[in-house]
């Protein structure tokens, strides 16, 4: 059974809605900036992909008006992605639309009020808010989709591995579409941990550059609606792109860093091709996991050379999180976005900061400004802390 992309919706650091993170991606903006949220003294990082611009949909407000601000924006991704599939005019079984969230973090500013670290009121609704159902719950709730519902937490693969069970939940025929979507926000509490991790730079990420020197995280939340290519037909929606195959594996390795033979990297993009029934040729471009983490650029760059041989020199590869910072748990999910405008438009962005490439990552790293390139068919990567690495195939929709 074929599974389609027919809706998406985004909340980034660098735009809000799809046209414009599309249209910032293919001008080299960047998203990261000094954080003020929350104050940053005494911590070591103090640059973030922070959205300083932000306000829930009118029509919507009043739903998630008791939604923490991850949630917050979760919704308004799934706003925007729902009328992008045409979901208020079609004639959908409610009771057949399935919804699958994704985070590293879920409602953890609730919980910094909960526990006093917030100027904000705390009381029951903080309580309630925190856990990480609660964002599926108020995307069901507010379009009152009754289908099954989940949420993962698979660190930054999460977005990635939320689309590969929605694949799957359509496949067995436990739902006909699926809204699923990643999302995260950066707080206190979160930035704590993430500094503890010692993978963050000060300045910039620079992905498969030789003064690589961390990543930085970021927020926001990105929303794909997909379904089986029957049911997109039937009801004449709108389709991107086929998601064609996914694989998740784990490198039961280390904590943070990727095996030293790139084995678990090299293995899930071997596994997502052949869900896809693909060969390594299929593919017209790789949208890399690229934290600009020292190792994890070197393995991953390894991995693209044993996946794809000789053509690994000449296959172009981007990094987003160069531009948009490390999203988190929406991170797979806006790559996916991203791919799917590079196979509609037949331009792959740029990777920003790549100013003196690494000898060590031989690969073919789109720089600068945009290339124009046809591509029909894209893997996205994935990858998270614990050692699980996500895969994605995506090629453009099938002419009927």
């Amino acid at each position: 059974m074929s599974v389609v992309v027919t809706g998406m919706g985004i909340v980034s650091p660098i735009g809000n809605g799809v046209d414009a993170f599309w249209t910032a991606l293919l001008e080299g903006q960047c998203g990261i900036r000094e954080i003020t949220r929350f104050d940053t003294e005494g911590f070591p990082f103090t640059r973030g992909g922070e959205i300083s611009s932000f306000e829930l949909p009118a029509h919507i407000a009043a739903a998630g008006r008791h939604a923490n601000l991850a949630t917050q924006f979760l919704l308004t991704a799934a706003d925007e992605a729902v009328a992008d599939a045409q979901l208020a005019t079609a004639n959908v079984d409610l009771a057949r639309v399935a919804v699958i969230a994704a985070s590293n973090f879920g409602g953890i500013t609730s919980a910094e009020h909960l526990l006093g670290e917030s100027s904000e009121a705390s009381g029951l609704e903080d309580f309630s808010e925190y856990g990480f159902l609660r964002s599926a719950d108020h995307v069901a709730n507010t379009w009152c989709f009754t289908g099954p519902r989940s949420v993962l937490s698979l660190s930054c693969s999460s977005g990635t591995a939320a689309m590969g069970l929605a694949a799957d939940w359509i496949r067995a025929g436990r739902a006909e579409m699926v809204l699923t979507g990643g999302y995260d926000v950066l707080s206190r509490f979160a930035w704590s941990g993430l500094s503890a991790l010692r993978a963050m730079s000060h300045d910039a990420v620079r992905p498969f550059d030789a003064r690589r020197d961390g990543t930085i995280f970021s927020e926001g939340a990105g929303v794909l609606i997909v379904e089986s290519e029957d049911h997109a037909h039937q009801r004449g929606a709108p389709i991107y792109a086929e998601l064609s195959g996914y694989a998740l594996n784990n490198n039961a390795y280390h904590l943070t860093a990727p095996s030293k033979d790139s084995k678990g990297t090299t293995d899930v993009m071997r596994m997502a091709l052949a869900d896809a029934g693909m060969a390594a040729d299929a593919i017209d471009h790789v949208n890399a996991h690229g934290t600009a983490t020292p190792h994890n650029d070197v393995a991953e760059s390894t991995a693209i050379h044993e996946v794809f041989g000789a053509r690994a020199s000449s296959l172009p590869v981007t990094a987003n999180k160069s531009a948009t910072g490390h999203m988190m748990g929406a991170a797979g999910s806006a790559e996916a976005i991203a791919s799917i405008m590079t196979i509609r438009s037949g331009l792959i962005p740029p990777t920003l900061n790549a100013d003196q490439p690494d000898p060590a990552c031989d690969i073919d790293l789109v720089r600068d400004q945009p290339r124009e390139h046809t591509t029909r068919c894209v893997l996205s990567n994935s990858a998270g802390i614990g050692g699980t690495n996500a895969a994605l195939v995506l090629r453009e929709a099938r002419s009927r």
